[in-house]
């Protein structure tokens, strides 16, 4: 079962190289290593989805059960270990009696067999469980077994652009990538560097700026203002964007386009004695804008073992737990106004929640 995902960035999104250079930008961000377009990595997602579905799982856990993991033993799952209003995804799989929170993250204890961990007695002395959703969605290595996740994700790569132009913001997209993201258009784009496509009501031609550069702006067609309104209306449903606002740019521009209208920041340590800027610590940082819309695929597989959990109830945790990335978010520096990510409904293709 393969889902395509959209996700639209709330606040700039910083996921480093884990390097640092010396130049305009100290802290540069993972790009594709072909286009060089930033984007988020399917490990970043997918680590961290595995830690939100954790934290979702637990909030479910009566208050007496959220660190015993012995005493669930013989309780039942329905209104004893779990609230009575947890989904069906929690209370119909008996394997979640022995999540643990360290389900998410490393497993610092893979020495362990797998049926020791049915018997940990507190969550703080063991790693990953091997029997919850969490471990059978993400997958788990123990002593005597591993297991490979059921759930695949690919990297977020970028759909939709936000960029300033003197008509207000815009977003800019190529057709490659409209392409790539499984969209596509009737038009013959032959574009020049300096020329782009965008919606317009009538057919006069005109110029346009997107950020410092200036471009000829061409009539889009209506087959391809067509798939474009599709795309919004189903997709990235909820969001003020119009298919009047997509600007389609040529192959060739598009990454010199978007890596000069990233988010820059300049930051400083702070000396804690003083309080006051501490010398010869200030660094800048880039990071993908918000209103960035991305695109990306998942695909969840059935479990080979016939106790294992269904795919659909996978799907259904994955769904419960993906709010955490508007509140928590992905990447580096969230507690400095980074990281926060919508991911919209899949599946219905409505978008809504």
């Amino acid at each position: 079962m393969e889902e395509k995902i959209y996700a639209m960035s709330q606040d700039p999104i910083y996921i480093g190289t884990g390097g640092y250079c010396i130049g305009r930008v100290d802290n540069t961000i993972v790009r594709d290593s072909i286009t060089k377009i930033p984007k988020i990595p399917g490990t970043s997602l997918a680590g961290t989805w595995r830690y939100y579905m954790a934290l979702e799982i637990h909030s479910y856990f009566e208050d007496d059960y959220k660190i015993d993991r012995k005493s669930r033993e013989d309780k039942k799952l329905d209104g004893e270990i779990f609230k009575v209003c947890s989904p069906e995804w929690v209370k119909d799989f008996d394997g979640n009696r022995y999540a643990a929170i360290k389900c998410a993250g490393q497993d610092d204890m893979p020495n362990d067999t797998w049926k020791s961990m049915e018997t940990a007695a507190v969550d703080k002395k063991s790693g990953h469980c091997g029997h919850c959703i969490v471990c059978e969605t993400f997958g788990f290595s123990k002593q005597d077994k591993s297991q490979r996740g059921m759930a695949y994700f690919s990297d977020l790569n970028i759909l939709l652009f936000p960029v300033y132009t003197r008509f207000g913001t815009r977003w800019i997209t190529s057709k490659s990538i409209l392409t790539s993201a499984g969209i596509y258009i009737d038009d013959d784009l032959n574009l020049n560097d300096d020329e782009v496509f965008e919606s317009k009501k009538g057919t006069k031609e005109g110029t346009i700026n997107l950020g410092w550069l200036n471009f000829k702006s061409k009539a889009m067609s209506e087959g391809t203002k067509c798939k474009l309104k599709e795309l919004v209306n189903k997709a990235l449903s909820g969001l003020d964007i119009s298919e009047e606002n997509i600007i389609i740019v040529s192959d060739d521009i598009i990454s010199q386009i978007i890596n000069s209208n990233l988010e820059t920041r300049t930051s400083v340590s702070i000396d804690p004695l003083t309080g006051a800027a501490k010398k010869g610590a200030l660094f800048t940082s880039e990071a993908i804008p918000r209103g960035t819309v991305f695109y990306g695929d998942m695909r969840v597989e059935e479990h080979p073992l016939a106790n294992g959990p269904a795919k659909e109830k996978v799907l259904e945790a994955l769904k419960d737990s993906k709010k955490y990335f508007e509140t928590l978010g992905i990447g580096g520096m969230t507690t400095r106004g980074f990281g926060r990510l919508k991911i919209f409904d899949w599946g219905d293709k409505d978008g809504s929640k």
